[in-house]
This record gives structure tokens, sequence and C-alpha cells, in this order.
């Protein structure tokens, strides 16, 4: 099966891309967890989250995005068809009007995981990257360091599929290993997005697998599913090939008794470009 990482096609299962792997298996074990981060950059942990409460979050947004004239009205609103001439759609912010997502992603279940993960209390950034993927659109690969390097580096981001993610519809994929490519890692890896008018390093997976190493892995998600990994490790999604939103949040935990980009805290988070 030939899937569409980027701007490139790759077979699935092939020389170039694998399936991802799940920590389900060591789920309740904290030290087992962080070894495994240690270990393969990533967790992906399968139903962490609700999903009755992931699918809630995922109909409020769907609901503010029909109020905006972003859906295919002939279509069921939960099916999140877009509608002629619409576009991907960036939700950044607090999200204060969306208290159902909220709900999900600073509740106390995901709260109380970090604390025992990080071993200390933790906090989570109060701006949160929410995002309808339209047709055609994806996210070139990149280290999430260059966004948010400002605090403390020991930042976790946690990737939500908002619904169930075929690899049509455009879900995330990573590179494998990414998280040890040191010379990529001081160069790329030391930029700051605001400061040096950086973004992505590239829109073709391969450049990065070409030059240093290590290969590209994916799956497909469901609601309630989760992936974690750190500043320094390279991502990018799947083109979304369909005609429906692909629905997703990025969500950022880290200590409380460190250093936090103040770009993305408070109650009226600067972001970018300020």
């Amino acid at each position: 099966m030939m899937v569409k990482v980027g701007n490139r096609e790759l077979e699935m299962d092939g020389k170039q891309l694998t399936e991802l792997r799940s920590s389900n298996d060591i789920m309740h074990d904290k030290q087992a967890l962080r070894e495994r981060m240690e270990e393969d950059g990533y967790l992906l942990i399968r139903g962490f989250h609700d999903r009755d409460k992931v699918l809630q979050a995922r109909t409020s947004i769907l609901e503010k995005m029909d109020r905006m004239g972003k859906l295919d009205r002939d279509t069921q609103l939960e099916e999140g068809v877009m509608a002629d001439g619409s576009k991907t759609i960036f939700m950044g912010g607090t999200n204060e009007d969306l208290p159902a997502l909220l709900n999900v992603l600073n509740g106390e279940h995901i709260m109380s995981f970090f604390d025992g993960f990080l071993g200390e209390q933790s906090l989570t950034y109060h701006y949160k990257w929410l995002r309808a993927v339209g047709k055609g659109d994806f996210t070139g690969a990149h280290y999430d360091i260059v966004y948010m390097g400002r605090g403390t580096q020991n930042v976790y981001t946690v990737w939500s599929p908002l619904g169930d993610v075929s690899y049509e519809m455009g879900g995330l994929a990573i590179c494998l290993g990414s998280h040890r490519f040191e010379s990529l890692k001081q160069s790329y890896g030391s930029k700051d997005s605001d400061r040096d008018g950086i973004g992505h390093y590239t829109d073709d997976p391969l450049v990065i697998t070409e030059k240093f190493g290590g290969q590209w892995a994916t799956t497909e998600f469901q609601a309630g599913d989760v992936l974690i990994f750190g500043m320094f490790l390279m991502h990018c999604s799947l083109e979304n090939t369909t005609n429906q939103y692909r629905l997703s949040v990025d969500a950022r935990y880290q200590s409380a008794n460190e250093k936090v980009d103040e770009r993305w805290s408070g109650k009226k988070p600067k972001g970018h470009f300020k």
C-alpha cells in the first residue's frame, strides 16, 4: 500500500516506511515508559483519552466550523466533509470556547499521567494547536524545539487525533532515531522560528533519511489514541487525500518547576511573531 508522506509516496511496510510501535504493554510502568521514550523518542498509547470525551470535543469543534460555513451542509456533521472552496483551518489559541476539548487536554487523567512520567508536578501550556487539515494539505517535517525553545527543552508534545484517522486522512509520521541526529539538533534544532524566520525543515521526508539515516513510521489512529514525543523528534504528517477535514490537536506538557516559553502560556498567550 502506498501512502503520501509529506510530498512523497512511500510504500507502507517498505524500506522507507514502517509501523509505529505501541507502548500500551508498559502503560502502567512509568520507568519503562521513560526508558521507551529514551530509546524510541516517542510513545504511542492507544485509547489513552476517553473516546467518548474526544468525540464530544470533535462534535463541538465541527459545530463551530459549521457556523463558520466550512462544512458541506448536505452531509452528516460528524463526517466533517469540507464545503466547496474550504481549506485547512488553524484554530490555535486557548480555545476557551471549546470546554469539551479542554476537558480532554487539561483534565486530571492526562495531568496525573505527566506528574508520574516526570516525577514531579506538571503543567500544560494554555495555548493549544488545534487544526482542521483539508484535502491536499500536510505538515512538513520539523523539530518542535524551533517553535517553543525559549523555556526548558524538556517539553513533551501530545498529538491527539480528534476522530478516527485513516492513512488517507493524513495522520502523523515520525522519523525513527531522529532524536539522536546530533548534527541536525545542533544546526536546525538550535534555531528559533521567530528570531530566525525559519519553519519546517523540508516537505520531502527522504531528504532527512538520505542525509541523516533513520526510517519513517506511521499508523492509522483512533479517537482516544495519543502520540507523545519530545522537542527533538523529526515529524511530519501524511497528506490528507480525502474530502473530510482531519481534526487533531497538539498540546504541550512540562515540569512546573522548569522555565516556560512565555509565548505559549498565560491567559492571553502572545504566540508567534510578537
